[in-house]
């Protein structure tokens, strides 16, 4: 894919910005976009997510010098046929080369950037419908990065009504905190906490409807923390005194008993917040549901019942969410804002049908050699086969390019048979995850009616809708115990080989439905190359891997006898490696300007004290981090928690192959 005159490229950043700005603007969730316009088209041409690449999951630690982030932008593009010196522009991380600004769109002045990226990842997946339709679009995650602005945003959470390219801005609220707090409380992702509250039956007595009137989560100049902290503190104390005395649910300890009780009401807090976003959106843009789309993002945008109660309540069309609606995505959004603030899209369209813009598989052959040993036969892929190696099993399914965003839709999964409970028991055990983690559904898109009483397209396994009564039964390995499955649906333009073998097992068995969950380990980013997918297999003993259109069997012990791998391959981590030196340079550079250790880290919470620190004296920052020292216990753990992880001495990879794991607020 070479640059011609026929085509421009763009790239869209999300990096924490190199230099002295890289100590204290740190973002999370690492990713580039690279876009291709061709007259009238523009292409999202490629993804990567950092993650992916290091192995550090949610990908925090900074490319601290220019060369160093550009040396890393150029290994990316080289395999495309290309180099930054093909980019016309690149948006989204100061200090690279043709970097430029972002066009804040009228209106939207007083929000962060970020949340303008996640607001435009759903808006402008599709621009024809966006130019002629209309969208009621909220972003809601934790809490924004203002790594891009001038000044402290007076709101947090960016809501809009889109009619015709016409967009009337307003801030709404997000739930996002709630989860965070809930997340930090009791120490598990909020994906699993959500699996949690359906897992179990236990149920406590709290007026949620009322304490969530009374309930405000814009975020800004007052922040949301602690309202959302407040009123999960006070559901952990009401759980804990109510269950006392109750018998624990069978296969679940006390403390997943509180958890679950914990999280229903949450869960339908969130709810009760997202009605009233859609409702305070619909009243200002005078909007009837049913002539709209709803479009969500950020990290709440994941959250799979809220999805399906907006879209059933409100009679929406349909659901414009990206599959990477999460910080995954800022690169997407980015890029989207900037081709939309320069102009490109005024007379071009884009379309985003598809998960599959990650990284291809480009070492298949190195791979099966390398693995020889292991790898008993070797086939081309055949569906009938497929059908019977899925029966009663698990198996393992990589294909054509990653899927963005964090999780797997059928282009590196594990895959198994739903009519098996067993096969929970597997696909669980094989993830080393809690044994009530429900495993999701791929559906053919054109029997999802039969299965699920919802038929309208879900491509990204963004809702949770009920399971029909007469299937229920027949695929309990992916049911919910409140009767819903978390289901994708595929159809045949978008992933053409995995529908032929979905197929095969539906003409076999009756059942157009697999379980599917990522190719990962514990711990680990979703699998990106065909060696990272052997690894998993041989590590875990699974027979069987669906790699670039062959069936690979592999043997339980090898021939001629080697080790185990025994934990994730290690990935691409020299790009980051070896920094220590650069970043204590740039520490000591703050400190040679007067910061102490808790100044350095107030500047990275906000722009206007930045942006006082170009005008007074250190001593001024100094001085105000000293207060908050003092009198915010909060503020001295974190500020310790940021110079032990991030400063002087700190190591910067840890083990082979292996980075620290960032605390990650979505």
């Amino acid at each position: 894919m070479e640059g011609s005159s026929d085509n421009e490229f763009f790239l869209s950043c999300y990096l924490t910005p190199p230099g002295d700005l890289s100590v204290v603007s740190a973002r999370h969730d690492h990713g580039v976009a690279l876009w291709r316009r061709a007259g009238a088209r523009v292409e999202l041409v490629r993804m990567w997510e950092v993650e992916r690449i290091s192995g550090q999951k949610h990908h925090a630690w900074p490319l601290y010098t220019a060369g160093r982030t550009e040396a890393f932008l150029e290994a990316l593009l080289a395999p495309e046929g290309l180099g930054l010196a093909d980019v016309r522009t690149v948006w989204g991380t100061p200090g690279l080369p043709r970097a430029a600004g972002i066009t804040v769109p009228k209106g939207a002045e007083k929000f962060p950037v970020h949340s303008l990226a996640h607001l435009y990842g759903g808006l402008l997946m599709d621009t024809a419908l966006f130019k002629s339709g209309t969208i009621v679009a909220m972003a809601m995650d934790g809490a924004p990065d203002t790594v891009l602005d001038e000044r402290g945003p007076e709101h947090w959470y960016a809501g809009c009504v889109s009619r015709r390219g016409e967009m009337t801005f307003a801030p709404v609220e997000s739930p996002g905190p709630l989860y965070t707090a809930a997340s930090t409380r009791f120490g598990l992702e909020p994906g699993s906490l959500m699996a949690l509250a359906s897992a179990c039956r236990a149920t406590v007595d709290f007026d949620i409807e009322a304490a969530t009137a009374s309930l405000r989560l814009h975020g800004g100049r007052v922040t949301p923390w602690g309202a959302a902290f407040g009123l999960v503190d006070a559901l952990i104390e009401s759980a804990e005194r109510q269950l006392a005395g109750r018998p624990e649910e069978t296969g679940f300890s006390r403390e997943e008993c509180v958890r679950s009780a914990v999280m229903k009401h949450v869960q339908r807090a969130c709810d009760l917040v997202a009605i009233r976003n859609v409702e305070l959106l619909c009243a200002l843009g005078g909007v009837d549901p049913a002539d709209a789309y709803l479009s969500t993002s950020g990290g709440f945008a994941l959250n799979c019942p809220t999805n399906t109660l907006l879209l059933d309540r409100f009679g929406f069309l349909g659901l414009l969410t990206p599959p990477c609606a999460n910080d995954s995505g800022q690169a997407l959004g980015l890029g989207l804002l900037g081709l939309h603030g320069s102009g490109v899209l005024d007379e071009a369209d884009l379309l985003i049908d598809s998960p599959s813009h990650g990284a291809p598989l480009r070492d298949v052959d190195e791979a099966l050699e390398e693995f020889a040993p292991w790898v008993e036969e070797v086939t081309d892929f055949a569906p009938e086969r497929f059908a019977a190696d899925l029966a009663d099993n698990v198996l393992a399914w990589a294909d054509g390019p990653a899927e963005i965003g964090p999780r797997a839709l059928g282009n590196r999964s594990l895959l198994g048979d739903p009519r098996s409970a067993k096969v929970k028991e597997l696909l669980n055990r094989y993830k080393q995850r809690q044994w009530w983690r429900p495993v999701a559904p791929i559906v053919l898109a054109e029997h999802a009616g039969d299965w699920f009483e919802q038929s309208r397209p879900s491509p990204y396994m963004l809702e949770a809708v009920r399971v029909r009564e007469d299937a229920a039964d027949r695929i309990p390995a992916v049911l919910h115990l409140d009767g819903t499955a978390r289901h994708q649906t595929l159809t045949a333009a978008v992933n053409p080989t995995l529908h032929r073998a979905i197929s095969a097992f539906h003409a076999e068995t009756g059942v157009p439905v697999v379980c599917n969950t990522s190719l990962n380990d514990r711990g680990e980013p979703n699998v990106n190359t065909a060696a990272e997918a052997l690894t998993f297999c041989v590590n875990k003993g699974i027979a069987l891997l669906y790699l670039a259109g062959r069936r690979v069997v592999l043997r339980s012990e090898p021939v001629p006898a080697v080790a185990r791998p025994g934990t994730p391959r290690p990935r691409a981590v020299h790009h980051f490696a070896g920094q220590e030196d650069e970043r204590d340079a740039l520490w000591q550079r703050w400190r040679e300007r007067g910061y102490t250790d808790a100044g350095i880290f107030l500047l990275s919470w906000s722009p206007d004290i930045r942006a006082k620190a170009a005008s007074s004296p250190a001593a001024t920052v100094n001085k105000l981090a000293d207060y908050y020292l003092a009198h915010d216990e909060s503020f001295a753990a974190l500020a310790a928690s940021f110079r032990r992880d991030a400063g002087p001495g700190s190591r910067f990879v840890e083990g082979p192959g292996r980075l620290p794991q960032p605390v990650v607020v979505e």
